[in-house]
């Protein structure tokens, strides 16, 4: 910057008041508790048109901002886990794991395969075998290895990997 942009600069800072916006720590979470849509959705396991629909219909408490954005306060997602997911830690991972009976297959883990990012997991099933190709946080994740048990979730063009 030359001399004369620095006194210019300097002068409308003169006009205006600045205000650092500072980053929290915390970037989903304000410092009231207060969750973005976003956040809140990602926490609950929903899509954003999901939350966005149950603030229009009621289902779900949100706070207006003063530019006018919905804000979820934490203790409104951590009841609706509560109530949808169950108590304790153990019933929300039984809660996930009731899936329909129809669309997975259980068997046994042949292989592990990681790569990179992906990991292909192959399950022999009966006398059949399924290859799946899922992230390697995931299968790591799941400490898939070969002989434990595994259901396979067929989900129309996707399997996925459970640890059973």
């Amino acid at each position: 910057m030359d001399g004369e942009s620095r006194r210019v600069d300097r002068a409308l800072r003169g006009l205006y008041d600045f205000v650092s916006m500072g980053r929290s720590v915390k970037s989903d979470q304000n410092r009231d508790g207060l969750l973005k849509l976003r956040d809140a959705a990602l926490q609950m396991g929903i899509s954003f048109p999901t939350i966005k629909q149950w603030i229009y219909k009621n289902k779900i408490r949100s706070i207006l901002t003063a530019g006018g954005h919905h804000r979820i306060p934490q203790s409104e997602v951590d009841k609706l886990l509560f109530r949808t997911r169950g108590g304790t830690e153990k019933e929300r991972k039984q809660a996930v794991r009731r899936v329909s009976g129809r669309n997975q297959l259980v068997g046994r883990i042949d292989s592990v395969r990681i790569s990179g990012l992906m990991a292909e997991v192959k399950i022999s099933i009966g006398e059949q075998q399924i290859t799946s190709i899922i992230t390697a946080t995931s299968a790591r994740e799941m400490r898939l290895k070969p002989g434990q048990t595994a259901a396979a979730l067929i989900k129309a063009t996707e399997v996925m990997i459970i640890r059973v």
